[in-house]
């Protein structure tokens, strides 16, 4: 039940703060040069950290952190299990450019900010088209400097569930000639893709050791994958949930 409640007051405050924080500032600084928006994206993902912790008893913990990148162009493909992963890597990289469903420009307000942070957003009914809208966007990112967010399996999945990669990450390498940094968690754990409850513990962000873009492309995927999942998996059943103790790696 106490679970339950602080899990309830975490979405109640989240919903609050940042339908407040885009009314409030976001709106009125549309008008200027995208870059400033760069330190407010950042404190509201902090901002969100910090909510999980005080409600939820829930905090994060990256590994690999010498594979995270500080600096210049970027290809970052993510395991997708929880809305969690949509936010924390507008904390942990410098200007982050997710690839993100078309849908999602419709939702009021986020649509507007999307577009005007330069999201690349994907129609997935357009076929061929899309992907080469895809592909200009990103090139185009890279060329700021920005580094490209991509969830590869194309949906948040459940912890243990596995579904096909799709293809894009391949195109991305190719255009944005980026090594490919593949990145499991457990985030699902915690931040369910079904439901309010949110259990405390630690969510893993696990960076691990990028994979070249001179990779042949019958084997990029593969590979991607394979790290991908054997990370997730080793994650999944290293889990102790019974575990308070977090280590000096924890961020907030």
């Amino acid at each position: 039940m106490l679970v339950m409640l602080r899990s309830l007051l975490f979405s109640l405050l989240f919903f609050i703060w940042t339908v407040s924080l885009m009314l409030l500032l976001t709106l009125p600084v549309l008008v200027l040069p995208r870059r400033t928006m760069l330190p407010l994206l950042r404190f509201f993902a902090w901002s969100v950290l910090v909510l999980l912790r005080l409600c939820c008893g829930i905090r994060l913990r990256v590994t690999g952190r010498e594979y995270l990148p500080t600096s210049g162009p970027a290809l970052v493909a993510a395991k997708h299990q929880s809305a969690f992963d949509t936010i924390v890597w507008l904390h942990l990289l410098p200007d982050a450019s997710y690839v993100l469903k078309q849908e999602l420009l419709k939702v009021p307000l986020w649509g507007l900010l999307a577009r005007r942070t330069k999201m690349i957003a994907v129609d997935r009914q357009a076929g061929g088209k899309a992907m080469r809208q895809m592909l200009a966007e990103a090139k185009a990112a890279a060329a700021e400097g920005r580094q490209v967010v991509i969830f590869p399996e194309g949906t948040r999945t459940l912890p243990g569930q596995r579904v096909a990669y799709q293809p894009g990450v391949i195109g991305l390498a190719g255009i944005m000639r980026v090594p490919v940094i593949p990145v499991a968690t457990d985030s699902g754990h915690h931040w369910p893709r079904h439901g309010l409850r949110k259990p405390p513990g630690v969510i893993t962000v696990a960076l691990l050791p990028p994979l070249p873009p001179t990779l042949p492309r019958d084997q990029l995927l593969p590979a991607l994958e394979a790290a991908i999942e054997a990370e997730t998996e080793r994650l999944r059943a290293t889990r102790d949930p019974v575990r308070k103790a977090v280590d000096n790696s924890v961020d907030q």
